[in-house]
């Protein structure tokens, strides 16, 4: 099943759901050592949960932002698929792009695209709309 970011009638593309509870399970364990949510609440507990408030927007870019250059220092192999299990890989293992160089750029949505940027697109559209960003399946 696949999922994105929704804002009314924008729609982005993120790809399967395994894949998005990966991004958020990566942030959390390797930058929330006091629990989910203790460090970026806006992402971790605001979206994460399917809606954030397109008012809560400046609050979620920063937060955005801190830990994209954050995860800049972690390598590829540390990125985390299962919470209980650390050591288990995503499906498709170690067989990444080359381009690919740390954890800051290793969600690439299912059409090519960095989920970073499409994020931080999808939240600033959110916020020039004024309208919730919602995280849905299709």
């Amino acid at each position: 099943m696949a999922v994105g970011f929704k804002i009314d009638f924008l729609w982005y593309q993120v790809g399967h759901g395994d894949f998005l509870h990966s991004f958020f399970l990566t942030i959390s364990y390797h930058l929330e050592p006091n629990g989910w949510g203790s460090r970026y609440p806006y992402l971790m507990n605001e979206l994460y949960q399917g809606k954030l408030s397109w008012k809560d927007v400046p609050k979620a870019l920063t937060e955005v932002e801190e830990v994209r250059s954050k995860l800049k220092t972690f390598i590829p192999d540390k990125v985390i698929w299962d919470i209980e299990d650390t050591s288990k890989q995503p499906p498709w293992g170690q067989n990444i792009s080359s381009t690919i160089t740390s954890l800051a750029n290793y969600f690439v949505t299912s059409d090519g695209r960095d989920l970073f940027e499409v994020l931080i697109m999808a939240l600033k559209d959110a916020e020039y709309e004024k309208v919730d960003l919602e995280i849905e399946s299709i």
